[in-house]
């Protein structure tokens, strides 16, 4: 088990906050940065209406708010922290700065964290104190309920901190994913980027609305992925003789044109029909009623699928 108990969150946007109720529930002291103090009002709000979730799928009794102390000084933010996760906009300019900044006031062996959806490492710590315990920890949104987190090495990070940052997202109840070398998107969002790119084809076409195509993964392949990926689900689409099989019986269909993984241009036309699609799918409920709604789903699913999961592993 992980021996971090400090824990410092930069940014309290959507992901940032995620990562500070995370930290909560696990009986971190967690230090949250951000430039504008009334963020902490929103903060705390979010943090309250998570909390009957997250006590649910952690078993937890009750909320502890001393541990979470909120500043507008980096500074101040960081001077004890263990562990840093940041969490600000997806652009190299801006990251490269602040970790610059973070690894000015940073203990000198505290383990530094990206957020990051797809930028390298070796890039964002370029001018960072200590590069070597640079690295990206990129979770999936609800971070509070979500296990998954790809952990990408930069080119100077050491296995030493690689291993302690495992350790530690483990101890938060995470699931990491050691992705063996720095690459652009890393591994889930470049999957996930292949769906979206083919789904805009589809409806830039007229073949399908977002309301059906959710529909087609809702209904079909996201029940079983939920339990086994893609991988795993296609060696069971070969019966008995497994991933070879399926490979003899639908490899040669590699070879047809069923996909466009080129993105089409986000036209005016596209846009519309994406926003009115998905407009039309909320059926007028507001972000948070259907978010609740996903956070019970997700706590549910969880505590079934481990007992699924026993059998496979």
């Amino acid at each position: 088990m992980s021996s971090i108990k400090k824990v410092a969150i930069i940014g309290t946007g959507v992901i940032g906050a995620g990562w500070v109720i995370r930290c909560l529930a696990h009986n971190k002291i967690v230090y949250a940065f951000d430039k504008d103090i009334n963020l902490k009002k929103n903060l705390i709000l979010e943090i309250k209406r998570t909390w009957p979730f997250v006590k649910n799928l952690f078993n937890k009794k009750k909320l502890n708010l001393k541990n979470f102390h909120f500043f507008t000084s980096i500074e101040q933010t960081l001077k004890e922290a263990d562990f840093i996760q940041e969490c600000a906009t997806e652009n190299y300019s801006l990251k490269t700065k602040l970790m610059s900044t973070i690894g000015k006031y940073a203990k000198s062996n505290s383990i530094i964290s990206s957020s990051s959806s797809g930028l390298l490492p070796t890039r964002i710590y370029s001018k960072c104190k200590n590069p070597e315990r640079g690295i990206i920890g990129h979770p999936f949104n609800p971070v509070y309920l979500l296990p998954a987190v790809e952990i990408v090495p930069g080119k100077r990070t050491t296995r030493k901190n690689l291993n302690l940052a495992r350790k530690f997202y483990k101890s938060i109840s995470m699931n990491p994913i050691m992705v063996k070398n720095e690459l652009p998107g890393y591994l889930s969002d470049r999957l996930q980027e292949a769906l979206w790119r083919e789904g805009l084809h589809i409806i830039n076409e007229g073949y399908a609305t977002t309301e059906e195509l959710d529909r087609a993964i809702e209904d079909g392949p996201g029940l079983r992925w939920s339990l086994m990926g893609t991988f795993l689900t296609f060696h069971l689409a070969g019966g008995k003789a497994g991933m070879k099989h399926m490979l003899e019986q639908f490899g040669p269909a590699l070879k047809l044109p069923w996909t466009k993984l080129k993105a089409p241009k986000l036209s005016k036309k596209l846009s519309s029909r994406l926003i009115s699609g998905t407009r039309n799918q909320a059926k007028g409920k507001s972000v948070a009623k259907i978010s609740n709604i996903r956070d019970q789903y997700l706590v549910e699913i969880q505590k079934l699928r481990k007992k699924y999961e026993k059998k496979l592993r």
